[in-house]
């Protein structure tokens, strides 16, 4: 058996590896990871530094890569169970899990080194948030929901981390940043859960709370995308911006907290999907609606 893998992974040509690669790392998500802290490094800027700019975007590429690949190399034998990670690198025996945890602990080391080349408390930040996403909110999917609460720091450490980066320090500013963030965190993976809690299910992942579908897991979506409606006016409140970024940022969680309503009246997969939507459109765009009101 070792040996047909052995040679399943040895036949791979180049291309092939690249793309395998590009699964474990997750790319797209690497790449909303890697936008946040870029618009949380512009927010807290007084001016550009190009060499701090490309430190921070490889830096944080290869932890978020890191982690993600870590986090799979965990749920190898639960990524077989579920339709939608079957088919990954790993639980294919296209990738070895000698040489995945090399690359990746490779990934990781090099990015905390470049961030700690920008200041020492981006390096430890950067450090922390492949800590708690790898050894605290992976195992904790499967003993109980509070896995999403845990995994909502590292979750909202991009844009704080893009701050600290520009400022060399922690601030009230930084500290705004996170915490919307980490609001944002519960209706996303409480949203996507909802569409695939029948694949969790069968890996043992608790995510949803109450672990069903039903109208009290709705009504935690539609209270935490109105907590993060209400969470609109702190930029504003605390000076980091003016009226305009308090409108905006309404404007979108709105976009979020109607499917949430829908959600709990129909008890229907489409508005969560709807949810799950429209919170990354909140991701990219809340920060750049206060980065424009900044500037």
């Amino acid at each position: 058996m070792s040996i047909t893998k052995t040679s399943s992974i040895n036949a791979l040509s180049l291309s092939e590896k690249i793309g395998c690669y590009a699964q474990l790392f997750k790319l797209k998500l690497t790449s909303f990871v890697v936008i946040s802290a870029i618009f949380g490094y512009f927010i807290g800027a007084t001016a550009y530094n190009v060499t701090e700019i490309v430190f921070l975007i490889i830096g944080g590429f290869l932890i978020t890569c890191s982690s993600n690949a870590f986090n799979q190399i965990i749920e190898k034998n639960y990524d077989k169970l579920m339709e939608r990670t079957k088919n990954r690198p790993l639980p294919l025996n296209k990738l070895s899990i000698k040489e995945t945890i090399w690359v990746s602990s490779f990934f990781g080391f090099l990015g905390i080194v470049m961030l700690w080349t920008l200041n020492p408390l981006t390096g430890i930040l950067g450090a922390l948030a492949i800590f708690m996403y790898v050894a605290l909110y992976t195992p904790l999917k499967r003993v109980s929901t509070v896995s999403v609460f845990v995994g909502a720091f590292p979750g909202a450490f991009p844009p704080m981390l893009g701050w600290v980066a520009a400022t060399g320090s922690f601030s009230v500013e930084a500290g705004i940043l996170f915490a919307m963030q980490f609001v944002w965190q519960f209706p996303h993976f409480w949203a996507i859960a909802w569409r695939v809690n029948d694949d969790y299910k069968k890996a043992g992942f608790k995510m949803l709370p109450f672990g069903k579908k039903s109208k009290v897991t709705a009504s935690f979506i539609l209270v935490s995308s109105i907590v993060l409606l209400g969470a609109s006016v702190m930029p504003e409140y605390f000076n980091i911006t003016g009226r305009i970024a308090t409108f905006g940022l309404i404007i979108l969680s709105l976009l979020m907290v109607y499917p949430a309503i829908k959600l709990v009246l129909t008890l229907d997969d489409k508005f969560a999907l709807r949810v799950m939507l429209m919170s990354y459109l909140y991701l990219i765009l809340s920060l750049a609606i206060i980065l424009i009101d900044r500037i």
